[in-house]
């Protein structure tokens, strides 16, 4: 993980560093693969008030760069807020990756089917067994079988395997005439 700490308005002395690096050290926890973070701290001074503003952007491996933004009197305070926030999105994060399981074929067959849908389909949970069946398009056809097939119905074009075990298409032109490819 690339770690970059920036300083606006503000030296960033070796205790403060320390605390961020202590703070980012604590999302490794995640699992998350985390590429980069970077954390700008800045001073801020409005109204005779002073105050520090922290932003953690943390970047993921197939996910947007996620920003932390957070504003405390006290730059410890700050950063530690913006960890807690940091922390809670990532755990988010996690939870979805972690909930997103895939099905086992054997799992599935387990599975329970509602009433309703039981009606409709007759499944027998003891046959694993798949059985292919031939169908009549892929069997091979010559090019006048292909043109009878094609005259008898209404469709603009129709795709066949011919003698040869090629893939062809006869199509209806606008000439009234039939191509072939």
């Amino acid at each position: 993980m690339n770690m970059s700490l920036v300083g606006r308005q503000l030296e960033l002395t070796e205790p403060i560093k320390a605390h961020i690096e202590a703070a980012i050290g604590t999302l490794k926890k995640y699992n998350l693969d985390i590429i980069a973070v970077r954390v700008a701290v800045s001073a801020d001074e409005r109204g005779g008030k002073k105050g520090f503003s922290v932003e953690f952007s943390i970047n993921l491996p197939h996910k947007n760069t996620i920003v932390v933004k957070q504003k405390d009197k006290d730059v410890y305070a700050a950063v530690d807020l913006a960890i807690e926030r940091t922390q809670k999105v990532l755990r988010r994060h996690s939870d979805k990756i972690k909930a997103h399981k895939a099905i086992k074929v054997s799992e599935f067959a387990n599975l329970s089917i509602p009433d309703e849908l039981d009606d409709n389909f007759d499944i027998d949970s003891e046959m694993d067994e798949i059985v292919p069946m031939e169908l009549d398009l892929y069997k091979p056809l010559d090019i006048e079988e292909a043109l009878n097939m094609l005259k008898e119905s209404n469709k603009q074009f129709y795709i066949f395997n011919d003698k040869d075990d090629k893939t062809r298409v006869l199509y209806k032109r606008k000439d009234n005439r039939y191509g072939l490819y």
